[in-house]
């Protein structure tokens, strides 16, 4: 089965994240979770990390904008993805742990 655009911004995603060694996950609601919760989930550094993915110039919901913000008010690192900055993505997380 072929994978979704979002789907290959998640892979990407995972490839940089293993690459630094960094802990992630990704939680799946299915009705039982959170909604709004970013696609993936990370620790690299002892710095929390939120990623949403998004792809076709697609934009987070407001939910998720504000999980996103909330993770930045706890002192944790929030992201939102997409094919085009995936490519920046290690040296950002590498900027930011700083």
């Amino acid at each position: 089965m072929a994978k979704t655009p979002e789907g290959l911004v998640k892979d990407k995603v995972d490839k940089v994240l293993y690459e630094l060694g960094a802990y992630s996950c990704k939680p799946v609601s299915g009705g039982y979770g959170a909604s709004g919760v970013p696609d993936i989930l990370a620790c690299y550094q002892g710095r929390f990390i939120g990623i949403e993915c998004k792809a076709n110039r697609n934009k987070p919901t407001a939910l998720q904008v504000h999980n996103l913000k909330q993770i930045v008010a706890s002192g944790g690192i929030a992201f939102v993805i997409n094919e085009e900055s995936v490519v920046n993505l290690k040296s950002t997380i590498l900027e930011s742990v700083k």
